[in-house]
């Protein structure tokens, strides 16, 4: 098959690959259908993620139809159309029974794209397939499903319910990309009072109105001071930092009133200084978090009811093979646009074995 095979720091190529087999009973083979570039890919690619090793095969994020199971998997069977979770749960170890499947210690959590092969490829093996594939209503769009292998549960579990955004609350999230933005789809089913947009791309920010932002500002031009005046001084009962810099992560704290939350969502590749003189007397909590995809199946329930807009998301689409120029699109958003970019196309077929 052909797959997006990262080389290191700044070197990848979609390149020939070894075709997924099963290795498990647990195991499904997934062709891909729709795949998506996510900006931990980013992360990645620029070293900031040095477990991943050179020959993997990047992408956690995917879309299509079971081609082989293990045989323990009962859930999905050939021919199913699924979506590929950007978690993997084994199901059984004292994390994933209580639900935090991102912390899995039996050989689950963030492994696609990062411990073993993952999804920007024409085949993949998803481990524990019983719970780390869904089966997709036929109401979903693969484009518009293929949100919901990532963005989706991690801006609304990392950011809205880590943040417990309450009804009248002022919210403000930092980074207008696609977690910013789904943080904001997902926070307005909570009722607060406003929404507040930091980024400092203008395109960015006209899309966080469309979304629900009631004010947004430019991350230049002291967005602390507007959050300042829109709260009588207090500032935002939750910040959502969306962007994995040590800026935006002091940007947060700065705009956060006593007793309020700052829950970070991003991937952070340098440190962040925790101004506890500032903030040592404010009763201020810090939450981090690695997505745990428990939230996925009510997500995609509320996708198919259309009640979370997914169509202005996607801004770009390109057949599976333009792996390096889709790159260089959502990369280059500053200039290109991107929100979020989906590939898909013809792949070749997959020999089947017996399992």
């Amino acid at each position: 098959m052909k797959a997006f095979v990262f080389h290191g720091p700044g070197q990848s190529a979609w390149e020939e690959a070894p075709d997924p087999a099963i290795k498990e009973p647990s195991d499904a083979v997934v062709r891909v259908d729709a795949v998506t570039i996510c900006g931990t890919d980013l992360h990645i690619l620029k070293g900031d993620v040095p477990e991943v090793q050179p020959g993997t095969v990047l992408g956690h994020e995917a879309v299509g139809e079971i081609v082989e199971i293990g045989s323990d998997v009962g859930t999905v069977r050939p021919g199913d159309r699924a979506l590929v979770s950007c978690i993997s749960s084994c199901g059984r170890c004292s994390y994933c029974r209580e639900g935090m499947y991102g912390q899995c210690r039996g050989g689950g959590g963030w492994i696609l794209g990062h411990l073993i092969d993952g999804t920007q490829a024409e085949y993949v093996r998803v481990p524990f397939a019983d719970l780390s594939v869904h089966a997709l209503p036929s109401t979903v769009d693969s484009k518009d499903a293929v949100l919901f292998a990532d963005i989706f549960p991690t801006s609304y579990e990392v950011g809205v319910l880590n943040g417990r955004v309450h009804p009248g609350d002022t919210v403000a999230v930092v980074g207008a990309g696609p977690i910013g933005l789904t943080a904001i789809t997902t926070a307005r089913l909570f009722s607060p009072e406003r929404i507040v947009a930091v980024d400092l791309v203008p395109a960015r920010l006209e899309a966080a109105r469309r979304l629900g932002a009631d004010a947004v500002a430019d991350a230049r031009e002291a967005p602390e001071q507007l959050i300042a005046d829109l709260t009588d001084g207090l500032g935002a009962d939750v910040v959502m930092e969306a962007v994995g810099v040590p800026e935006t992560f002091e940007l947060c704290t700065r705009m956060v009133r006593p007793g309020g939350r700052v829950a970070n969502i991003g991937v952070h590749g340098k440190p962040a200084t925790l101004h506890l003189e500032d903030l040592w007397s404010k009763n201020v909590t810090i939450t981090t978090g690695l997505v745990d995809t428990h939230s996925t199946p009510t997500l995609l329930r509320m996708a198919a009811a259309g009640r979370l807009p997914t169509a202005q998301l996607v801004t770009h689409t390109f057949p599976l093979d333009h792996m390096a120029e889709a790159y260089d699109v959502f990369a280059g958003a500053a200039d290109t646009g991107a929100l979020k970019v989906v590939l898909g196309g013809e792949q070749h077929e997959l020999a089947v074995r017996g399992t």
